[in-house]
């Protein structure tokens, strides 16, 4: 029988809040973390708008001096790390063996940042002036290797680079790392920082994000009639995963148990979904299948939602297909209405949303569902919170490339 795993630990970095609480305040208060982007002169691009984490400081936890060798998305994984580890209570200085320790953390694009400004300086002042440090800034497996570094933690280790699932993806092999007893805890989660010119060029010229520059905070609208398009947005989301045992024996608190991953992929298209959900719903398959749930027993999911137009049905024929009539009873909303999408970062914050709703049973909304898409006809949780009864929930990512990665959590 494999080992329980149960989530210790939470700390994140977003548009809409850089502590845990914080951002659940406002989460369930139905606000918006979307606005004009002031890191950079937009004014030239078709979309002038994002989830920007403005006023993040990497110094309240990094040393002043270090923080020049961490491209962004490694310095907000960083400080979601030490939120989490800090939430977690545990003393990682003093283990008793730093093997049985690990970090996984995925990334969809890792240092732009920094590859925009070596490259910069490339062509401006010629290449012996690139900066030594660009590879190690710039590669996904920076955070985590960063994680790891901080805290001598020698167990299992890795980058994951799975598009928008890739957080999803770290989180899940986590968990089978401590199911299969290759560690006692993981520090695991996303990373993304790619809110730069050439990042917000390149979604732009793939007509992918949505153009409500004159009203950031109605710009996301997943399974919305009026939707038109995601909204770009950065931020981490890091979670201390432990076994049960482990974390029993010192007192740790507990947010929730994690039952079951699936993954799958669409084999379809490098950019559209399945218009049929076919590789979403073998995701959701998988997880209950790992979880050894019933679809009926899942009372709250999550959604990947990211009002693409495409992207939304195809999440809702996918609920359809594995839940059957009982996807018409589960509630169902997106965090992405309020915060944008983190791409592989995503998932790390929406697996604390989930968690977060099973510690306090209420469902977070999806703001901005004023004229629902009669091809998304599901309960979307529109507008408001909703108070409720929830035994289990699922966390859905999907990202370009195919790729779907879906978690379970349940009640402990």
């Amino acid at each position: 029988m494999a080992r329980r795993v149960v989530v210790t630990g939470l700390g994140l970095i977003t548009s809409l809040g850089q502590r845990v609480e914080d951002f659940w305040r406002r989460l369930l208060a139905g606000e918006s973390g979307i606005s004009a982007i002031e890191r950079f002169d937009a004014s030239g691009f078709t979309v002038r708008i994002a989830g920007e984490v403005k006023d993040f400081d990497p110094e309240v936890c990094i040393d002043k001096r270090e923080t020049r060798h961490l491209d962004r998305f490694a310095q907000m994984a960083v400080a979601a790390a030490d939120q989490a580890v800090k939430d977690s209570g545990l003393d990682l200085a003093n283990l008793p063996d730093p093997f049985r320790a690990g970090a996984i953390v995925g990334s969809g694009i890792g240092g732009l940042a920094e590859f925009e400004e070596q490259h910069r300086r490339l062509l401006e002042k010629g290449p012996m002036r690139v900066s030594p440090f660009m590879v190690p800034k710039l590669m996904i497996n920076a955070a985590a290797g960063q994680i790891s570094i901080r805290y001598a933690i020698k167990g299992p280790n890795a980058g994951v680079a799975n598009a928008c699932a890739s957080a999803n993806n770290a989180i899940g092999q986590a968990l089978w790392t401590i199911q299969s007893d290759e560690a006692d805890l993981m520090i695991t989660g996303g990373s993304e920082a790619a809110l730069t010119p050439l990042g917000l060029a390149g979604f732009c010229a793939a007509r992918a994000l949505s153009t409500r520059n004159d009203e950031p905070a109605r710009a996301s609208r997943p399974f919305d009639l009026q939707r038109d398009g995601f909204v770009l947005s950065e931020g981490a989301g890091i979670i201390v995963l432990e076994e049960y045992e482990h974390a029993k024996r010192r007192g740790a608190k507990v947010y929730a148990e994690v039952i079951g991953f699936g993954m799958s992929g669409d084999g379809l298209h490098i950019v559209q979904p399945d218009p049929e959900g076919r590789g979403a719903a073998g995701a959701m398959r998988a997880m209950l299948n790992d979880g050894c749930a019933e679809p009926d027993s899942v009372d709250y999911i999550n959604a990947h939602g990211t009002a693409t137009p495409l992207g939304d049905i195809a999440e809702t024929k996918a609920i359809k297909a594995v839940f059957g009539d009982h996807a018409r009873r589960l509630a169902i909303s997106s965090t992405k209405s309020s915060i944008g999408h983190l791409l592989g970062a995503s998932g790390g914050v929406e697996f604390i949303a989930t968690a977060l709703a099973i510690r306090d049973q209420v469902a977070p909304p999806t703001i901005n569902l004023e004229d629902p898409d009669p091809e998304c006809d599901l309960d979307y949780v529109p507008l408001k919170p909703r108070p409720m009864s929830i035994r289990r929930a699922a966390s859905n990512s999907f990202g370009f490339g195919g790729h779907n990665a879906c978690l379970l959590l349940q009640k402990i």
